[in-house]
């Protein structure tokens, strides 16, 4: 059994130890600070005698580190050292991670964590609803206020039947019956069973906020969060962004949520309003009859394409021939046939080629695109002609 020093002290990284066995890249010490990963929480990374360890997990009783290329020997004494920067990012952000919960479930009581992770690139909680963000925001005012105040971080092991356990946040379903149960305090806000390696005190965590919130799917929502140095270049960056947002609106500082939130409104009535306008336009469209074949062509403006393809279909169901053309940013270029005459991807492709654009489909439906807007008329022509060379003249 691997004698375990992080458990101890997760200050240690740097030790000597004996080698107990080496397979291939896989390396087995007699003792380790190499964290195996944990909580939520990616493994260590390091040296031994001078050779990188890629990765950290259990086997059995024992920690093996991966160390590709060594030539280590069982029983050499070895100098091992765990990349410290990485390390104690880490356990700010495990220790993070354990404050912004506890500042979270204060202001959302039913709030449960779904999953945790902490890596050197990303730290997130994913939790089982979503919050607003009055309630982030109150979290994060007491959570940097617990970091200022700087309350101690301590473990402590406890067995099942302490009573003081029901003041513990734990899944005892997810510990073995005869495991330690590992409990890490934040002074006197929060309890959390937990076997992670965490810093000592709050301050040390300097800032934390939270810079993400996104769907996680049918697991809740994703609460993205730094801290340290990390939190402070976020803030700043989210600080400028907002006060670029609201130069750009102008308005003030106070109202700019609720002047881009009416804003957002009366985009979308806009986009209604235009979907509308399509609907109605290509209701209008008198169409040409070519070969015994209803043909609909018109240029319409850049709404919801689910709107064109909706007429499209509906006129291909009819066994007609529908050629849209929306003008936007670019053109977009949909054509339908419900007559077997029309290969809509061959006249698609024939057409838009010759316009400098592309597009692929099948037979009876396909559509594309063109970057020059300003060709819009010449591409319905073009269309008009090509459908009507396939359907040939009365």
């Amino acid at each position: 059994m691997t004698d375990e020093i992080f458990r101890q002290d997760g200050y240690a990284f740097e030790f000597e130890s004996i080698v107990e066995s080496v397979e291939g890249d896989e390396v087995i010490l007699t003792s380790t600070a190499f964290y195996p990963g944990g909580g939520g929480q990616v493994c260590d990374t390091g040296y031994i005698r001078g050779f990188r360890v890629e990765e950290v997990r259990y086997k059995g009783d024992d920690i093996v580190h991966i160390v590709p290329g060594n030539d280590l020997e069982v029983g050499e004494r070895a100098w091992c050292s765990v990349d410290w920067e990485r390390r104690y990012d880490l356990m700010m952000g495990h220790t993070g991670e354990h404050l912004l919960f506890c500042s979270l479930k204060r202001q959302c009581p039913d709030l449960e964590i779904t999953k945790i992770f902490i890596s050197p690139e990303s730290k997130y909680v994913i939790v089982n609803h979503d919050l607003t963000w009055e309630q982030i925001g109150a979290a994060l005012e007491f959570a940097n206020q617990a970091i200022r105040d700087n309350h101690p971080v301590t473990k402590s092991i406890m067995d099942r039947d302490d009573p003081e356990l029901e003041n513990v946040r734990i899944k005892l379903d997810r510990i073995a019956e005869d495991e330690q149960i590992s409990v890490v305090a934040i002074g006197d806000i929060d309890l959390s069973a937990c076997s992670g390696i965490h810093v000592m005190e709050t301050s040390e965590l300097e800032m934390i906020t939270v810079d993400r919130k996104v769907s996680a799917g049918k697991d809740g929502i994703t609460i993205e969060f730094k801290v340290g140095d990390e939190a402070k270049r976020s803030a700043n960056g989210l600080a400028m962004s907002a006060l670029g947002i609201v130069e750009t609106v102008g308005c003030k500082a106070a109202d700019v949520t609720k002047a881009v939130s009416n804003m957002r409104s009366e985009l979308e009535l806009d986009r209604r309003l235009l979907k509308e306008a399509v609907r109605m336009i290509t209701s209008m469209v008198i169409p040409v009859t070519v070969g015994g074949c209803d043909v609909h062509i018109a240029k319409l403006p850049a709404a919801d394409r689910s709107v064109a393809a909706e007429a499209a279909e509906s006129v291909k169901s009819r066994g007609g021939v529908a050629a849209y053309v929306s003008v936007g940013d670019s053109l977009s270029v949909m054509v339908a046939s419900g007559d077997g005459r029309v290969d809509c991807r061959r006249v698609l492709s024939d057409v838009l080629t010759a316009f400098g654009g592309r597009g692929g489909g099948k037979p009876d439906f396909a559509q594309g695109g063109v970057q020059d807007t300003s060709v819009a008329d010449d591409v319905v022509a073009a269309l008009s002609a090509a459908l009507t060379g396939a359907l040939g003249r009365e």
